[in-house]
């Protein structure tokens, strides 16, 4: 499996932007689809975005549609989202996750598919 890595966490006012950093170590030469998850307190986590191996498939959530954006560098095994306009409602601990993709393209975004997950990255916004 794959080891994962989050950061780039903090407080942020609300209508500020953050940028969050996943990095991946160990079985890294698999083709893996990324996740970015999120779970506020007394909540369940949901997914926020996902991306394909190739960076071509991306999916979000409606509530962060917009205003997030996930991107990767495969060169450097890391996964970014980049969270613009952020509201207080986005203050979460935010988890990257990961899976072997079978196909480049292949886009995954259900918690249950993912066996691989970081530990997660606490952003909180002010409002």
């Amino acid at each position: 499996q794959v080891q994962l890595v989050e950061s780039g966490g903090g407080l942020q006012q609300a209508g500020g932007s953050l940028r969050l950093s996943c990095a991946a170590s160990g079985r890294t030469n698999s083709m893996y689809a990324m996740g970015w998850f999120r779970q506020a307190p007394g909540k369940e986590r949901n997914v926020v975005a996902a991306v394909s191996w190739s960076g071509v498939s991306t999916y979000y959530a409606d509530s962060v549609k917009g205003r997030f954006t996930i991107s990767r560098d495969n060169a450097k095994n890391t996964v970014y989202l980049q969270m613009n306009s952020l509201k207080p409602e986005d203050t979460a601990v935010y988890y990257c996750a990961a899976r072997v993709a079978m196909f480049s393209g292949s886009l995954y975004y259900r918690e249950t598919d993912f066996p691989s997950w970081g530990q997660g990255t606490q952003v909180t916004v002010s409002s």
